[in-house]
């Protein structure tokens, strides 16, 4: 008991009593709260983040639309396939909408897409019928519709891919790039082909209203193809069109067009004549100035009067051209432009001519009045294309150089 005490080993003594309240970790008091608040703000995000990817690429779709399947597609594939309608992925642009170049993320398949508004008055309902049925139209010279979209006020287009443009940079002021006669007869021949079928041909009468050289694409091989079909009208053979609003490009409507608001083949025809006329000259149907207008169809009239309707031709085309056909051009943009809609050619009638297989009218007693080109004693296609389809059914031969006699018409 007296002896040395041992040394007290602190490690083997028993822990005090804790005095006072027990501590609490930081990581409970601080990290746990935080943590729940990110936790909770990713989430909400996440949530608003899904509606408004959602709204976004929200479409409606009525039971009526459901029948169309294939022919409507979904917005998120448009938006993906032009990269968010880019800018730098758009073609070109206009009074109906802007057009964006697109490859299709399932099939790859290049399209171009039409952006456009629609305020139809028929409803969308017949609109969209329109669309679908013009969808089914097949021809090599015809833009293919592959089918729509939907989504709220908007409605988009989409139409196969054409890489060469339109017509209509090959033509005006200085382009980079133009195209020879041979070139633009065949796409003149190619575009009135596909007019045809639309007039005639195809299971309704079709009603593009807006024939002109910039709804002209051309293909990989240059040939022309009518595309933009967003205007058309259909209606059954046999019946008569409906009256709607005036609706084209000024230069290419005809007279009785804005004056009834009836859309029918004639006035197609009327466009084309322009279109002719504007492909052949390398200008446009209307050639605003501070000073004054040029209307094209006048001034290739007065090169007429005047003995040489070739002085009308485009200059770019330099000396590489068929006279014979640049003349037939024009003057058969000529006739197609006359004022009375009974007096002009049909789109039939229009490539027997183009083709050799029918000769002209003359234009002797064509005259300029303050409604348009009109034949000074009443004549028109109609009596002439009679008497050429009764000589031929009599066994009269006719050939081109009957139709260059005709075209000749004294001048």
């Amino acid at each position: 008991m007296n002896g040395q005490a041992q040394e007290l080993t602190l490690s083997q003594l028993p822990k005090l009593p804790r005095v006072g309240p027990k501590k609490i970790s930081r990581l409970l008091t601080i990290g746990l709260p935080l943590i729940s608040v990110i936790v909770i703000l990713a989430a909400v995000s996440g949530v608003v983040y899904f509606m408004r990817r959602k709204r976004k690429f929200a479409e409606v779709v009525e039971d009526w639309e459901l029948e169309y399947g294939p022919h409507r597609f979904k917005f998120k594939d448009l938006y993906v396939a032009t990269k968010g309608f880019k800018d730098k992925e758009l073609l070109g642009s206009g009074g109906f909408g802007k057009v964006f170049r697109g490859v299709l993320p399932t099939s790859k398949l290049e399209v171009a897409v039409k952006r456009v508004s629609h305020e139809s008055r028929q409803g969308m309902k017949e609109f969209i019928a329109e669309i679908v049925s013009i969808g089914r139209l097949r021809h090599r010279n015809l833009v293919q519709l592959l089918g729509y979209c939907r989504r709220k006020d908007e409605l988009l287009l989409v139409y196969d891919y054409m890489p060469n443009g339109s017509l209509d940079k090959y033509l005006y002021g200085q382009p980079k790039l133009t195209l020879n006669w041979r070139q633009r007869f065949r796409v003149i021949k190619g575009v009135a082909s596909g007019l045809f079928y639309l007039h005639e041909e195809w299971e309704q009468v079709v009603i593009h209203r807006d024939v002109k050289a910039s709804n002209v694409l051309l293909d990989s091989e240059l040939n022309g193809r009518l595309g933009d079909f967003g205007l058309a009208r259909l209606y059954d053979h046999g019946t008569e069109p409906q009256t709607t609003h005036i609706m084209g490009t000024l230069g290419y409507l005809a007279p009785e067009h804005t004056r009834t608001g009836r859309a029918t083949p004639c006035t197609d025809v009327f466009a084309f004549g322009a279109f002719m006329l504007e492909v052949a000259c390398g200008r446009r149907p209307i050639l605003q100035s501070p000073t004054d207008n040029v209307i094209l169809v006048d001034w290739v009239y007065s090169c007429w009067c005047k003995g040489d309707i070739l002085e009308a031709k485009d200059p770019y085309l330099g000396s590489d051209y068929a006279a014979e056909e640049v003349e037939l051009v024009l003057k058969l943009g000529l006739i197609c432009s006359h004022s009375q809609p009974e007096a002009r050619p049909t789109m039939r009638h229009v490539v027997q001519i183009l083709d050799g297989d029918m000769p002209s009218p003359e234009l002797s007693s064509l005259s300029l009045s303050s409604s348009g080109l009109a034949y000074a004693h009443g004549e028109g296609f109609d009596g002439f294309s009679m008497m050429y389809t009764t000589s031929t059914y009599n066994g009269t031969s006719q050939s081109s150089t009957v139709a260059a006699s005709h075209l000749s018409g004294g001048r």
